[in-house]
């Protein structure tokens, strides 16, 4: 059998007679082109699709998981603010399981009596206002009638208020959100015993935590590990120290002036207004002075205003005065980079980055300043801010001048192009006469 190329056809071989050169076989490019696709090309769509793949799979869990991180993100910053407390009750000698246990119980028990006691407060407070809202609708009644001149009574107000379409709407409304209300309260209770739980494991097994994360990298990244481990314990238990002293001093404050207005419940109240304007940034002061100017208003319209003004106040000694004293010597940040970071946080994870954007801030600025390399300030005084006399001197005397010699400088220039022309006339003849060229050369001699 004879043998055959790759196309099929039997070769011909050139006999040594034969003129006629041998036939080229086709190019493999094209020939390859037109009959099949290159191998890699199968293997490069299923590799694209199983990327776009396990990308909407990890994007989908993310976006499930992301509740729970939060959780976790937040227990762990429980934790290292509770550390020093659970490390120096296991450096006497306790067990650290029991010495977290132990935080955590003073922890919950101070929190049921703070809620306990402000539950008791609104409810006789609503209570005092529910059975005096007879008093104040009538006391409204007649300040209208006095001053609009009308016949108002207030059975007729009473009953168009009970009768109201707007009434009927809220209360079918409110019905219908009941069942809402209850699954809120009870996925928050739910995301608390999660918080409990992953702060209590981080707590009690710091050490075994540390441990597992070193094993895992070589030595120089362990004491990097360590050392940012160890400034985040510092930064956040400063941050809470602060807030804590802050929310403190805000608390007596508010309580002496509710004290002296005679505003019932002054203790809470002032609790209240040092735990809420302290641990929610930016607004918290406010947030936290309605309540007392709710109650000092069912005794005095006029105690609601002076609450007001002290809280506006005092909000503005607290920024100015106070903050940046104490958190100099404990979190070590400026309060514009404060302000910046409690924003970019809470754009990010709302109210739980307000909390935690602050210390997060510092241990990553006091991280990094270890890694930067500083240098001598000159002793400038631009530096503090101070410019020279004498460039200040040398400017105002520099724009006197050019304004003082402004008008004169079109004058100046005119004589001397006329100066200019002048001599050039006189100066051309000169060179005529002498017979010497631009160049110093005698015209014809080729010198």
């Amino acid at each position: 059998m004879a043998p055959t190329d790759d196309t099929g056809r039997i070769p011909r071989h050139a006999s040594p007679s034969d003129p006629t050169p041998p036939a080229r076989p086709p190019a493999e490019g094209a020939a390859g082109a037109g009959a099949r696709m290159p191998r890699w090309l199968p293997r490069a769509m299923v590799l694209a699709l199983a990327l776009v793949a396990a990308f909407q799979l990890g994007s989908w869990a993310f976006h499930q998981v992301t509740g729970l991180l939060i959780n976790v993100l937040i227990a762990f910053f429980l934790a290292l603010a509770i550390e020093p407390a659970v490390s120096r009750m296991a450096a006497r000698g306790m067990r650290r399981g029991l010495a977290t246990f132990l935080v955590f119980l003073g922890l919950m028990i101070a929190v049921a009596g703070f809620v306990t006691l402000l539950g008791s407060m609104l409810a006789g407070q609503i209570i005092k206002m529910v059975e005096g809202f007879p008093e104040y609708l009538d006391s409204v009644i007649n300040w209208v009638n006095t001053t609009f001149h009308t016949e108002l009574r207030r059975v007729d107000v009473q009953e168009g208020l009970l009768h109201s379409d707007w009434l009927r709407k809220y209360a079918q409304n409110s019905a219908a959100g009941v069942l809402d209300v209850s699954a809120q309260v009870l996925g928050g209770l739910f995301q608390m015993l999660t918080v409990g739980l992953f702060s209590f494991y981080f707590a009690a097994d710091g050490p075994r935590l540390r441990r597992a994360l070193c094993s895992v990298l070589p030595p120089a990244r362990q004491a990097e590990v360590l050392r940012a481990w160890e400034i985040a314990v510092d930064k956040t238990g400063g941050y809470l120290y602060s807030r804590g002293l802050m929310a403190l001093i805000s608390g007596i404050a508010h309580y002496v002036l509710l004290q002296a207005l005679g505003v019932p419940y002054a203790p809470v109240l002032g609790v209240w207004v040092g735990l809420v304007s302290q641990f929610i940034p930016t607004i918290g002061t406010y947030l936290a002075g309605a309540l007392p100017m709710l109650i000092a208003f069912t005794v005095d319209p006029w105690y609601a205003l002076w609450v007001l003004v002290f809280v506006v106040i005092y909000q503005q000694f607290e920024n100015y005065v106070l903050q940046p004293k104490l958190t100099s010597k404990t979190v070590d940040i400026h309060p514009a980079v404060a302000f910046g970071s409690v924003i970019a946080g809470t754009a990010l994870l709302g109210a739980v980055g307000a909390l935690i954007a602050i210390p997060a801030v510092a241990t990553l600025q006091a991280f990094l300043g270890a890694y930067v390399k500083r240098y001598d300030v000159t002793d400038d005084p631009r530096v503090h801010g101070h410019r020279g006399r004498g460039s200040a001197r040398g400017l105002f005397t520099r724009a006197r001048g050019l304004r003082a010699r402004r008008p004169e400088e079109p004058r100046a220039g005119a004589e001397g192009t006329r100066v200019v022309a002048q001599a050039g006339a006189a100066e051309a003849p000169v060179a005529g006469e002498s017979g010497h060229g631009p160049s110093g050369e005698r015209p014809g001699t080729g010198r």
